[in-house]
């Protein structure tokens, strides 16, 4: 049932960096939003903000304690205190609107508990691909039980990083640095380059549009900071692209797998025009084919909005059946799944980490050395935490 049309939202914002500055923002040139910033809660108190002096606080007890204030809006970065904020909201009564993937990823058992222990609402579709509204879909439109896969470009930071690379050859360090510039990635880009991000928001992807919540750590995971000028003119020769790639997918006998790494696409493909910033995700449906979205995934204003969009839901007292969940038959996750992958390498001994059943390419130079194989998932995850000390690149072709 929908609340009031008088019943204004009066919001505790805990956070005002690039994105709580973008919902403040945006709720100002909004003027059908029904919902005013009543605190905000900040770290830094002699950092600069456009914004009224009176209305922030160092004390979160000042939202969380404040019965005037009838939602939470989460907004920063340290996943840990995140978590302390969200549980201690939804505890209180008070819905939360939550933006960090990595909190959720971790949590999010325990948060859906909470959820219907305390009868608040948790919404987060802010959390995943920015501006596009791909978890409220997953979970309203794509109720049933045919989607067959997810595949997405879910990190704008990495994917921009990728843009200048191959349109204007641009190295990686070069790229990464104007990224950082431009406010698209962080001063320690690891949680955007090596994967991280877009583990977490596909591990939420993946409850909502398969129904199983999977832990971060038992999925395999590589990123683009390896990525040399050899991987790129091998892409570029072949007529193809490197991306950063997520993919969900159903296997037969009630199973399910996911993993997150550099792909090499193809002109055919709908990821393949996806630049810059922005995020493109696949939904394959056993009938209805492929259907293809589009957006912003990185930057104030496009996060801000989607921001918005929870809260403005949250006006209307929506929130999430966790459908695939609780009404259908969740399959399992596996790791017993065989792709192909690109990988190249320097070192003899890198390669022999690596247990390929066939090898279909092999190139051997003075410069470095690639194979194209089928390998299985659980061989990659058996050395996820040895890739990043190889001198490797790895990236699925899609086959």
């Amino acid at each position: 049932m929908a609340s009031k049309k008088s019943e204004k939202l009066r919001i505790g914002l805990f956070g005002f960096g690039v994105v709580g500055q973008g919902l403040f923002e945006v709720l100002q040139n909004v003027q059908t939003a029904e919902a005013v910033i009543k605190t905000i809660c900040i770290k830094d108190p002699d950092k600069k903000r456009k914004a009224d002096p009176n209305l922030f606080t160092l004390d979160p007890e000042q939202i969380l304690n404040d019965p005037d204030i009838n939602l939470v809006v989460e907004l920063i970065d340290d996943a840990d205190r995140a978590y302390e904020i969200v549980r201690s909201a939804l505890t209180r009564g008070k819905s939360v609107v939550s933006g960090n993937k990595k909190m959720l990823a971790h949590h999010l058992n325990e948060l859906i508990e909470l959820q219907e222990t305390f009868g608040a609402a948790l919404l987060y579709d802010a959390s995943a691909c920015g501006s596009i509204p791909v978890i409220r879909n997953l979970e309203e439109y794509y109720d049933n039980d045919l989607l067959q896969s997810i595949t997405g470009i879910l990190n704008g930071s990495s994917n921009y990083i990728l843009s200048r690379i191959f349109s204007d050859n641009m190295g990686y360090d070069e790229a990464l640095a104007e990224a950082q510039a431009l406010g698209f990635a962080e001063s320690d880009p690891v949680f955007d380059v090596e994967g991280f991000d877009s583990l977490y928001k596909s591990v939420i992807l993946a409850l909502h549009g398969i129904g199983t919540l999977v832990d971060p750590d038992e999925v395999v995971n590589f990123g683009i900071s390896n990525l040399s000028s050899h991987d790129v003119l091998f892409a570029k020769e072949k007529g193809c692209r490197i991306k950063l790639v997520a993919e969900i997918r159903k296997l037969p006998d009630e199973k399910f797998t996911f993993f997150v790494m550099p792909k090499l696409v193809w002109p055919d493909a709908y990821i393949f025009n996806v630049e810059d910033e922005y995020n493109g995700v696949v939904i394959e449906g056993q009938f209805y084919d492929k259907q293809f979205m589009f957006g912003k995934g990185a930057g104030g204003h496009p996060t801000g909005s989607a921001v918005l969009s929870d809260i403005t839901a949250r006006k209307h007292n929506y929130r999430y059946e966790y459908k695939k969940r609780n009404f259908f038959n969740p399959p399992y996750y596996s790791r017993d799944w065989v792709i192909e992958v690109y990988l190249r390498y320097h070192d003899v001994l890198d390669l022999s980490h690596f247990d390929f059943e066939t090898i279909t390419e092999k190139y051997s130079g003075p410069k470095f050395n690639y194979v194209i194989g089928r390998i299985k998932l659980e061989d990659i995850y058996r050395i996820k935490k040895l890739l990043p000390r190889l001198n490797v690149f790895l990236a699925s072709t899609g086959k």
